[in-house]
This record gives C-alpha cells, structure tokens and sequence, in this order.
C-alpha cells in the first residue's frame, strides 16, 4: 500500500434534508469519510438520534459523477438538480444551492436526501487530493484485502448478496426507520 502524502482520510460534516411524503424536507446531519485504506468508497453516517449512526458505504467514483448526470442502480442513485422555486420546499438544507439528490434503498426501507452539491464537491476534491482518481490500486494492499475476503464465513445468501455487489457500493445499514409512504 502506497504512503502517498501525509493524510490517510478526509472527514466532513455536511447537512442534508431528508425528503419526507408531500416533499417535506426533515434537516439532519451526516459524516461523510473517505480512507486511503478504502480509495474507491465513501462511507457517509446518519445521525438519526440513536446511539450509533446508520451508515452506507458509496462509490466515490458514483458521488463525483453524480454531481453532472444521474448515476447509480439499484441501491444507491444519485443525480444533481437545481434549487427549487417552491418556497415552502426551499426552507430544506441545500435552499438556494445546487443540490445533489441522493436515494437508498435497503431490505429496511427507502429514503432520499438532499445535499448542497458544493458541500460535496468539496468534501470528494479533499478526497482526490490524497487519492488521484486513477491512482486507487496504489493504495491498495491485495493481498491483505484477498486474506479477508477468504477468511470471511458467509452463509449462502450472504455470498449471493456479496457477488452481486461491487465492495465499493455495498451498504451497511444500522437501523433506518421508514414507514408507508415514506419518500
């Protein structure tokens, strides 16, 4: 695993409106952390008010490309919009930015959530500063991520889920809570 630099994460706190039924925006806060350790994922942690976040790991490379066009299937989808001209809607979070809409969905429900686009564009340049795209595998240890991907013991469906998904896009998932009719 290549050293490159000092830094071995970037960290950020960002706000997001979590977009509740009728386009009801609910303000929360999210960590967002990128380690070298990890170069092709982004883990961002709600904070929902429970003892431990909930929390999903997203492809970088999805985050940076979804601030220009939409990106993503199945789980994770993410595209850019421009503020909206609704006045009750635009009291949420990214009000009068550029927002980055970010959707997941999990076996525990659905939500999507707003974020001022500029808020993440800054947080991913921070991340291509110590990681270049392009430059991933160097700081990669193979042989390290191979141990653990053979010392694992996975039940069936487990590994069907595990081969489904590329490592960089999947989630985990403390605990979201959604209802009918949730967005």
């Amino acid at each position: 695993m290549s050293t490159k630099g000092s830094r071995t994460a970037v960290t950020a706190e960002v706000s997001l409106g979590l977009v509740g039924p009728e386009n009801g925006i609910v303000p929360l806060m999210a960590s967002l952390t990128y380690m070298c350790a990890d170069p092709y994922a982004v883990t961002m942690a709600f904070h929902v008010g429970t003892a431990e976040p909930v929390e999903w790991t997203l492809a970088r490379d999805l985050l940076a490309a979804a601030l220009h066009s939409r990106e993503g299937i199945g789980d994770v989808q993410a595209w850019p919009s421009a503020p909206t001209a609704d006045l009750a809607v635009a009291e949420g979070t990214a009000a009068g930015h550029q927002i980055l809409n970010i959707s997941m969905t999990s076996p525990f429900g659905h939500a999507r959530f707003e974020a001022c686009a500029a808020d993440i564009q800054r947080f991913l340049a921070r991340t291509f500063e110590i990681v270049p795209q392009g430059d991933e595998p160097d700081f990669m240890d193979f042989d390290d991520e191979l141990t653990q991907l053979l010392s694992q013991e996975l039940s069936p469906r487990a590994s069907r889920r595990v081969q489904d998904r590329p490592q960089a896009v999947q989630y985990r998932m403390a605990s979201i809570r959604c209802g009918p009719g949730s967005a």
